[in-house]
């Protein structure tokens, strides 16, 4: 039996076992779902040792557990380290959501719900991968697995782990499903990743909500002293205006604008998918150069004062922000906060007390295209898609990979099968049932050509 004939074999079965892991809600975010983290952690080691793991455990850490399992075949064959996260984003708002966020559903060739693409549907990609190649016979390295908890909330417990198990992740490259391609036509490779830096800002103004008419107009909003802290953080022509913020930042080569300018894109589209009538970004970029290989600045969650039904003549007490930065390769995200904070601070009028948290961060990754494993990744995802996947850089970040290659020393190739439509971290996540089939077939044909 073949890849496509063991797949097509088993593929309800592969279906019912991606199911089982989205039915436990592991939000990580949510300190409610701790019984449901550790039930998912203990779930995927179950599904690891039927796939054809060796063994398969869950290791405790500070914060949640890591699951790992391996398959050791023989000492002298290079190890790949596959490497997911279980935990998932809240599924806020849920009135959003036309089913279920955590009973899973198809509609229209798709599966719909939390986790369905990122990353429990990219995660079993990888596991009934390297499943399909042990049964067909032709797996020739051995396979560890590494599956965190906390990805979704900036993996603050697995640098840890990677220092005091070193030995046991040992391995000569790391495989990331945890990506996306440039669209279903287009098949593609990751090469670089985006890092990223994460801040909670509290404004602080009177010491109790006021009444805006006996005060308005004489004490500082906080809201409104928050939304002009943030909005001149970038200038009109979408340049980050935080002292020494561009410092690092490595400008694009001419080389790699014309690969980028290579990608497939349709601007109107692209404009009609997200439902906007225009685009913004920095001054000079193209969309795709904005999106992937410069930073960027964004408020992602603003809120202080009245906000409920009807009217409330409240003038507040404190403001609240978070707010991101996307980083390229070569800005330290420690750095860039250390400018945050130090900017934000200096530029903070008197009328006001402001507080800036750090949240998580991580750094940007590039991979190189002749790394073997890389090679491998392009022709089983040639084989599977039926074209030879580009080459391009992505806007998201994933911290860890910058912290495998500094702790364990060890390249990532990241070989992810999500698309733009699929709604990650949105209401109504999904993913494309071929789609989650033809992942599972390229990574059996990268442990084919894997050597």
């Amino acid at each position: 039996m073949e890849i496509k004939e063991y797949i097509e074999a088993n593929k309800e079965r592969f279906l019912d076992e991606l199911f089982s892991l989205i039915r436990i809600p592991s939000i990580s975010a949510k300190g409610e779902h701790k019984s449901d983290m550790r039930a998912c952690a203990e779930r995927w080691t179950e599904l690891l040792r039927s796939s054809g793991a060796d063994k398969a455990e869950v290791i405790p850490t500070e914060g949640n557990p890591v699951v790992y399992a391996e398959k050791m075949i023989n000492t002298n064959y290079p190890t790949v380290l596959v490497y997911a996260h279980y935990d998932v984003m809240p599924a806020e708002p849920l009135e959003l959501w036309k089913s279920q966020p955590f009973e899973p559903e198809i509609r229209e060739g798709r599966i719909y719900a939390r986790g369905a693409d990122d990353d429990k549907g990219q995660s079993m990609m990888q596991v009934k991968g390297f499943e399909t190649a042990l049964r067909e016979g032709f797996l020739h390295c051995n396979v560890k697995f590494i599956f965190e908890g906390e990805e979704e909330i900036g993996s603050p417990s697995l640098e840890t782990f990677c220092k005091e198990h070193r030995d046991l992740l040992k391995a000569d490259v790391i495989l990331v499903s945890d990506t996306s391609m440039v669209s279903a036509e287009t098949p593609s490779l990751t090469t670089g990743l985006r890092g990223l830096a994460y801040w909670e800002i509290e404004v602080t103004g009177p010491n109790r909500d006021l009444h805006s008419g006996h005060f308005g107009g004489a004490v500082a909003n906080p809201i409104n002293v928050l939304c002009k802290l943030i909005a001149d953080i970038t200038n009109a022509d979408g340049r980050i205006t935080i002292p020494h913020f561009y410092d690092d930042v490595e400008e694009l080569s001419d080389e790699e604008r014309e690969m980028i300018a290579q990608v497939p894109f349709d601007e109107t589209k692209y404009k009609e998918a997200i439902g906007v009538k225009a685009l913004f970004g920095e001054k000079g970029y193209a969309t795709l150069e904005r999106n992937s290989c410069r930073p960027s600045f964004d408020v992602c969650g603003i809120w202080g004062g009245y906000t409920g039904e009807g009217s409330k003549t409240v003038l507040p007490s404190k403001a609240y922000a978070k707010v991101s930065c996307r980083l390229v390769p070569h800005q330290k995200h420690e750095e860039i906060s250390r400018l945050f904070i130090d900017y934000i601070t200096k530029v903070a009028p008197e009328y006001v007390h402001v507080e800036v948290t750090p949240m998580h961060g991580g750094e940007g990754y590039v991979c190189p295209i002749n790394h073997p494993a890389y090679r491998a990744a392009e022709r089983a995802v040639g084989i599977a898609f039926g074209r030879k996947p580009l080459a391009v850089r992505r806007g998201g970040s994933i911290p860890i990979v910058s912290t495998f290659e500094q702790v364990l020393g060890i390249k990532t190739i990241l070989m992810g099968f999500g698309l733009e439509q699929n709604a990650i971290h949105s209401p109504n996540e999904s993913c494309r049932l071929d789609y989650f089939y033809r992942g599972i077939e390229a990574v059996a044909e990268f442990y084919r050509e894997f050597k």
